[in-house]
C-alpha cells in the first residue's frame, strides 16, 4: 500500500526532551428539536434498512493499509460486495499474560495482499488473511512500545520494542530498539538503536524509503534498507523533534522552549536530508499537537488545554504544505465530536476522523435520535479544509448504531458502524460527493460473535478494511477477568463476494 512520503527543509538538530503538538480546525454543533444541525465557521488562520437515513441506507486515524490511495479525489478501490452479509474468517486467542505483567502492549495490525499480521507479547505474527492459519512469527527481545499504521509499497513497516522482557526488578528496559519487518517475507530486515543510553524513543512513522523515530531525545531518521542514520541527534540544539508523521510526506512536530512557554513547529521536511521545507509556528503555549493526516497536511491539539474530556483535540489546523501557511482553524468542542487523539507522545495516534478530498470528516458524538424509541446516535460530518466551514453534508449512524471514519478510500469515507446489542456491526462507505452510503460488510448477529466484536470498540482497538474483509484487534493483551472468560487478541470477518 502506497506510504505518504513527505519533502522536509532547514537541517534537523536533535536534541534531549519530549512531546509533539498539533492544532486543528473549526465546527459547531446545535442541538434542535430531535435531530442534529451542524453549522460551521472559518478562523484565519447483514442489511438493516434503519442503518442509514439522510445520505443513504447503508450499515482508527484513515490507515495507510493496502486498499486506500491516500485520500485523492477519485480513484476509489472498494466495490460492494453482491451479498454484504460476512462470516467468521478466524479468531486469534488472546495470548496469556501473567499475574507480574497485568497487561502488555501488543499494539501493531497491517494487511497487505498476503498476510494479516498481528503483535503478540514480544513477537510479530503472521496469518493467512482468508483462513486464518499461522504464516509466521517474528520473535523480539522485548514487548512492543510503539507501531505505525503505515506499509511500503513493497509491505515493509517498522516498530519500536523493548531490548528485554520486563522483569519485577525492572520493569521496563527503555523502549530502545528500531526494527524493520518484511510482513511478506516474515522476517526481520535489521534492527537498530541510536543515541548514547540509548535513546528510548515513543514514536515511529516511515515516508518514502526513511524511517523517522521521535523521542524527548528528539529524532533520528534511518534509510529503510539498511538502518543507515540519515539524521543524528544534536544534543547542542533548544529544540528537539518530538515526533513525526508519515506516508506521503514526513512531518515533524517540533518541540522549543521550556514547559511554561513552549513552541510548536509543524515542519514539512526531507526524509533523506532532513531539510526543512515549510514550517507552521503554532501559537505558544500549546504543549502537545497530532498529526492527522501529512497530505493534507491536519494537526490536532488541545488549545489551552480546553477539551476536558480526554479527547486530545480542542481545534484542528489545516495548513498548506507548500507554503506552511495555516489555511483554516477548525474548532472542534469534545462533547459535539467523537474524535481523538493520544498526542502527548503518539504523533500519529488519531481516531474518529479521516482527511482527504479537501475535506476533514469527523464523528459527531452520540445524541438522541429524537424518536419515539429515545435511541441513540451519531453523525459524520465534513469541513472544508480550505474555509474551515462544515459543507451541509452528513452521514447518519441509523437508529442505536455509532458511526466511525476508519480512512479514506479515493474521494470516499470508509466507516465502521458499532451495533446495537442485537445486531452485527457494519462496514460503509460513504461518497464523498453525494454522502451516500453502500453497505461493504455487515457481520454475523449471533451472541458468541457479538460478545467479540463488542469488545473492541473503534475507540481503542485496531481496525483494518480492505476488499471485503474486516479485522479487528486488541492493543492490550490482559489476564482475563474469570476462568471462564474467553478472549481473543483479533478476529478476522469477510464476505463471500
Amino acid at each position: 500500500m502506497p506510504m505518504q512520503p513527505q519533502a522536509a527543509g532547514g537541517g534537523r538538530k536533535i536534541n534531549a526532551q519530549v512531546a509533539i503538538i498539533v492544532s486543528a480546525v473549526v465546527a459547531i454543533a446545535l442541538i434542535i428539536g430531535g435531530g442534529v444541525w451542524y453549522a460551521g465557521s472559518s478562523d484565519d488562520g447483514g442489511k438493516d434498512d434503519t442503518a442509514g437515513s439522510s445520505g443513504g441506507t447503508g450499515g482508527d486515524g484513515g490507515t495507510d493499509q493496502k486498499g486506500g490511495d491516500g485520500g485523492k479525489a477519485s480513484g476509489a478501490e472498494e466495490k460492494a460486495p453482491s451479498d454484504p452479509a460476512s462470516k467468521v474468517l478466524f479468531q486469534v486467542p488472546m495470548p496469556a499474560v501473567t499475574k507480574e505483567d497485568d497487561s502488555v502492549v501488543v499494539s501493531g495490525s497491517w494487511l497487505t495482499d498476503k498476510v494479516y499480521a498481528k503483535s503478540g507479547i514480544a513477537e510479530v505474527n503472521g496469518y493467512d488473511p482468508a483462513k486464518g492459519s499461522k504464516k509466521w512469527t517474528i520473535k523480539l527481545d522485548g514487548p512492543v512500545c510503539a507501531v505505525t499504521r503505515h506499509v511500503t509499497d513493497d509491505d515493509k513497516t517498522v516498530i519500536i520494542h523493548q531490548p528485554a522482557m520486563p522483569t519485577k526488578a525492572e520493569p521496563s528496559h527503555g523502549c530502545t530498539q528500531v526494527a524493520v519487518l518484511d510482513l511478506d517475507a516474515g522476517k526481520k530486515v535489521w534492527t537498530k538503536s541510536a543515541g548514547e543510553g540509548p535513546i528510548s524513543f515513543d514514536n515511529v512513522t516511515i515516508s518514502g524509503d526513511t524511517v523517522a523515530a521521535g523521542s524527548s531525545d528528539g529524532g533520528v531518521a534511518f534509510d529503510i534498507a539498511k538502518g543507515d542514520i540519515l539524521w543524528s541527534p544534536k544534543a547542542a540544539d533548544s529544540c528537539y523533534d518530538a515526533g513525526y508523521g508519515g506516508g506521503e510526506k514526513l512531518v515533524a512536530v517540533r518541540k522549543c522552549g521550556s514547559y511554561d512557554a513552549r513552541q510548536l513547529n509543524i515542519q514539512t521536511i526531507d526524509p533523506k536530508s532532513g531539510k526543512v521545507i515549510t514550517e507552521y509556528k503554532m501559537a505558544k503555549g500549546i504543549e502537545y499537537a497530532g498529526v492527522v493526516s501529512t497530505n493534507p497536511l491536519v494537526v490536532a491539539a488541545d488549545v489551552g488545554d480546553s477539551a476536558g474530556d480526554g479527547s486530545g483535540i480542542s481545534d484542528f489546523f489545516s495548513i498548506d504544505n507548500k507554503t506552511g501557511k495555516l489555511l483554516t482553524r477548525i474548532s472542534a468542542p469534545g462533547d459535539q465530536f467523537a474524535a481523538r487523539c493520544d498526542s502527548i507522545t503518539k504523533t500519529e495516534s488519531c481516531n474518529g476522523l479521516a482527511a482527504g478530498n479537501g475535506k476533514l470528516y469527523i464523528a459527531t458524538e452520540e445524541h438522541e435520535s429524537g424518536g419515539e424509541s429515545y435511541s441513540r446516535t451519531n453523525e459524520v460530518v465534513a469541513f472544508d479544509l480550505t474555509t474551515g466551514k462544515q459543507t451541509g453534508q452528513r452521514a447518519d449512524s441509523g437508529e442505536e448504531y455509532t458511526i466511525t471514519p476508519l480512512r479514506m478510500d479515493g474521494g470516499n469515507v470508509i466507516a465502521y458502524k458499532r451495533p446495537p446489542y442485537d445486531k452485527g456491526g457494519q462496514v460503509v462507505s460513504i461518497d464523498g460527493t453525494t454522502f451516500k452510503q453502500t453497505t461493504l460488510l455487515e457481520n454475523p448477529a449471533t451472541e458468541a460473535v457479538r460478545d467479540v466484536e463488542s469488545s473492541m470498540s473503534p475507540d481503542y482497538s485496531e481496525l483494518i478494511y480492505s476488499q471485503g474483509r474486516l479485522f479487528m484487534s486488541q492493543v492490550y493483551a490482559s489476564e482475563p477477568t474469570s476462568a471462564d472468560e474467553k478472549e481473543y487478541l483479533a478476529i478476522g470477518f469477510g464476505t463471500s463476494g
